[in-house]
């Protein structure tokens, strides 16, 4: 549920500001002058079958003389400005929309800011509608097109919807409606799973992503329109680490912050397992008899909602055989297809100007081909290959050509397309001290900082508590293409853990700065973060049923670390690192097993933790090879 209202209120925003819903601000000074000229601005309430109303502007071109398309954008994040003289200084997904005419809908969805109704947090959807009483996103998405089909004039009968994070989410749910007016959508990093790409990550809950997020989100909590806006925490430090820590317990967060104020924030504590209000909230279950056009859009490096993109086109291919589903991923930060020119992130330079080049070429084209019937070529899958930094284009993905292969954890800290062939039981360990976690970062920040995704990991390496297993010096290109999966033999002396894996570039020790690395980097060396992922050990059998780990007993954890299109080149290396804190991206583990939402002070204590390297018992992670 991220960014880009860029809400301007000092660094505290900054931590959140991945959470706001994506405006453009890719438009010249000049457009929001365009706007004025050449758009009429209207405000609606538009009624829903059972009666309540939702608030909704529209842009309609001030030329009359043909018909147009509607390109619509349903948000919890405001329509804002309100006021029918008050007009937005950017329509559309991007500046090349608002110059080609279209009729542009914006609608604060029901229970957010102007609408009617109560809020519930993703919507839980249905799958049938016996009565007007029985609405959900995809029946207030049906009554708004049809509201909209019979009272704006000069539209063409086509309707398209698009939008970024939770509005990706909202475009999803449009599908839903299965209204066939509906001829295109575009839902990117959409909120798939709540549970799987906001809240928790195989059940360890992403703190810093969360914390700032809600007091800002919950400008109210009633069914009465407002304008007003959301609170701030005042961290009374830059340095979240330390804030965090301060903070000392997720109970710290009621106790010492929200004095359990705020409802949503309270329905993630007292759901620290993926149950029924978990499972009402995966809309990927619906995801069925759909014939929208669908362009689902992601970013590889989406600290956000990676997972729904990634899984939203892979539920909408197997459900939908026969629809026209396309799917773009590019090296990109959450909604950084939408601004900017996605050259870098961070230290990295992608060597391209992807996000324009996504915007024209694949963006536009969808709509325009379907929307308004222009010729277009774009190819079912276009994905950037980071490594090579090349845009590659498949029929489908991952790709047919990747072959399954496992990456092994050897002894003496190797790394191995070879499994172990000792008949000893060797391992690594580590102890793993909660009260002194490993930092996400190398870096004060108060905020979850995307750039965390391709950081250099050596500060890390450096720790006694992250194990680190490297290839030697790859003597070919080695393409991973598709999701990552790692197989972990381990062992603890507590009775839970949590198990952070990280996939790394090492680059070789003759590389060379580029223009955007930081003065106080070298890429000499780098060790280039691909993918990583966590996993809270007691949920390795089940999400549902969370159960102990049996004191120094050997115990396979196995989790999805997402999917990558990267080739380790000539000359680099593969790193693995393996470690149990990660902070304060995700909360800290107190490493006994107990409802953490609850935990005490008291209860975090180190615990020696093993990673097993043996033939008996092989840690890999699998992997498709191109």
């Amino acid at each position: 549920m991220k960014k880009l209202l860029l809400i301007a209120t000092s660094i505290l925003l900054f931590a959140f500001t991945a959470t706001i819903a994506l405006a453009q601000t890719v438009n010249s000074p000049n457009d929001a002058a365009y706007i004025k000229d050449n758009y009429t601005k209207y405000e609606y309430q538009i009624p829903m079958r059972d009666g309540k109303k939702l608030f909704t502007s529209v842009y309609v071109p001030k030329d009359q003389s043909k018909k147009y398309p509607i390109m619509m954008d349903r948000t919890p994040y405001s329509v804002e400005p309100y006021g029918i003289e008050q007009y937005k200084n950017a329509l559309g997904p991007s500046p090349l929309f608002l110059h080609d005419g279209y009729i542009f809908v914006y609608q604060d969805v029901r229970g957010r800011w102007m609408s009617e109704g109560i809020y519930r947090e993703m919507t839980p959807e249905l799958e049938q509608h016996k009565t007007n009483q029985d609405v959900d996103e995809g029946t207030d998405t049906y009554d708004t097109i049809d509201w909209l089909l019979k009272n704006i004039p000069n539209n063409n009968g086509k309707v398209g919807v698009w939008g970024i994070s939770y509005p990706g989410f909202y475009t999803t749910t449009a599908l839903l409606s299965r209204h066939p007016a509906l001829v295109a959508a575009s839902p990117q990093a959409p909120i798939a799973d709540l549970y799987r790409d906001d809240a928790f990550h195989n059940g360890a809950f992403m703190l810093v992503a969360n914390f700032g997020f809600y007091p800002f989100f919950t400008n109210r909590q009633d069914d009465k329109p407002t304008q007003r806006r959301g609170g701030k925490v005042e961290y009374g430090t830059p340095d979240g680490y330390k804030f965090y820590m301060d903070m000392g317990t997720m109970r710290g967060s009621n106790t010492k912050y929200y004095k359990d104020t705020i409802r949503l924030w309270n329905e993630m504590m007292d759901h620290p397992n993926y149950d029924q209000h978990w499972k009402d909230r995966n809309v990927l279950t619906h995801l069925h008899d759909i014939k929208t056009a669908v362009l689902v859009t992601g970013g590889w490096y989406d600290a956000e909602d990676l997972y729904g993109a990634i899984n939203t086109y892979k539920t909408l291919v197997k459900d939908n055989p026969a629809s026209h589903i396309y799917f773009a991923m590019g090296p990109w930060v959450h909604g950084g297809w939408a601004r900017g020119i996605g050259d870098h992130l961070g230290d990295v330079d992608f060597g391209a100007t992807t996000a324009s080049f996504y915007r024209e070429k694949i963006e536009f084209a969808f709509f325009s081909h379907y929307l308004k019937g222009t010729d277009t070529d774009i190819p079912k899958i276009s994905t950037f290959e980071t490594g090579t930094n090349e845009w590659k284009n498949y029929s489908m993905w991952p790709p047919k050509q990747a072959e399954d292969k496992n990456l092994y954890f050897l002894p003496g800290g190797k790394l191995s397309f070879n499994p172990p062939t000792g008949n000893g039981d060797s391992n690594d360990a580590f102890i793993s001290d909660p009260n002194k976690p490993v930092p996400f970062i190398d870096e004060i920040t108060l905020d979850m900082k995307r750039e965390y995704m391709t950081a250099d990991q050596r500060f890390a390496a450096r720790r006694p508590d992250v194990l680190t297993y490297q290839t030697d010096v790859l003597d070919h290109d080695v393409t991973l293409a598709g999701n990552i999966w790692a197989n972990l033999k381990v062992s603890t002396t507590g009775t839970d853990a949590d198990w952070v894996v990280k996939v790394i570039d090492v680059y070789p020790d003759t590389s060379k700065n580029n223009k955007f690395t930081d003065k106080n980097t070298f890429m000499s060396g780098y060790e280039q973060m691909v993918r990583s992922e966590a996993m809270r050990g007691k949920f390795r059998n089940s999400f549902e049923k969370p159960v102990p780990f049996v004191p120094n007993q050997v115990s396979p954890v196995n989790f999805e670390l997402q999917d990558v299109l990267h080739t380790f080149k000539k000359g680099h290396r593969i790193m693995v690192q393996v470690q149990s804190t990660w902070f304060p991206l995700i909360d800290r583990n107190p490493q006994v097993f107990e409802n953490i939402m609850q935990a005490k002070p008291g209860d975090f204590k180190k615990a020696t933790n093993k990673v097993y390297t043996s033939k008996a018992h092989p840690s890999y992670l699998k992997v498709r090879v191109m």
